[in-house]
């Protein structure tokens, strides 16, 4: 992967950005899937919550025969345990970090940042949040697994120990089993994460009423 950094869709608020939300797409799709959510929070109008959106490299993807695509990580097996390429994951890694310090560098802090991530920019965001060494406002994971499959990713910070953890899963999941997200949050809570989890009759895919359910956790952490 090329360590450019990362095209995005960035979406303003109307007042002077005072938060940030980082949101991952999945595999296949762009920054532009999940861009259009924004307006669809009802977001309180004066909020100061930045929306970015940015758009993983191209890259062959083995369990799709090898066609390229954006994704943030090639995967080369189906199993939990062997899915994610954890080279690709570390690469990764840095670019998400490295938009998080554009925050940074922007005046906003980490702890008004949220990381979060669909499918595998879920992967992504979980792996980037635990491990990062700043206390983060939040981390989202829908639909999504851990990089290390049934255990913390190695190196995981104290930092965000205490942070809010939002899980959400599709019990109609035929891409991400719901199964494997349920790992997750359970690995995380044995490790006494502050996680929420909530799984709704859904395929790989978000609703209305989940992002309602979102909207409301954004609040509640930035605002």
């Amino acid at each position: 992967m090329s360590t450019a950094v990362l095209e995005r869709i960035t979406i303003e608020p109307k007042s002077p950005a005072n938060s940030a939300v980082i949101w991952l797409h999945g595999l296949g799709d762009s920054g532009a899937g999940f861009a259009p959510i924004v307006p669809v929070l009802n977001l309180p109008s004066d909020h100061g919550i930045r929306f970015i959106f940015p758009h993983a490299p191209e890259q062959p993807v083995t369990v799709n025969q090898g066609m390229v695509m954006r994704s943030w990580y090639d995967i080369k097996s189906m199993s939990l345990d062997g899915r994610a390429d954890m080279q690709g994951v570390l690469e990764s890694e840095e670019k998400v970090k490295a938009l998080i310090q554009e925050q940074l560098d922007g005046g906003i802090p980490a702890n008004k940042i949220v990381l979060a991530g669909f499918s595998q920019g879920g992967v992504m965001s979980l792996f980037t949040g635990l491990r990062y060494p700043e206390t983060l406002a939040g981390i989202m994971g829908l639909s999504c697994y851990l990089a290390s499959g049934l255990q913390l990713p190695d190196n995981a910070s104290a930092a965000n120990k205490a942070t809010p953890i939002l899980q959400n899963h599709g019990l109609m999941d035929d891409v991400v089993p719901v199964q494997a997200g349920i790992s997750a949050n359970e690995v995380l809570k044995a490790a006494g994460y502050n996680t929420q989890w909530k799984a709704y009759h859904m395929p790989h895919s978000v609703l209305p009423v989940q992002l309602s359910d979102i909207s409301k956790w954004l609040v509640t952490q930035l605002l």
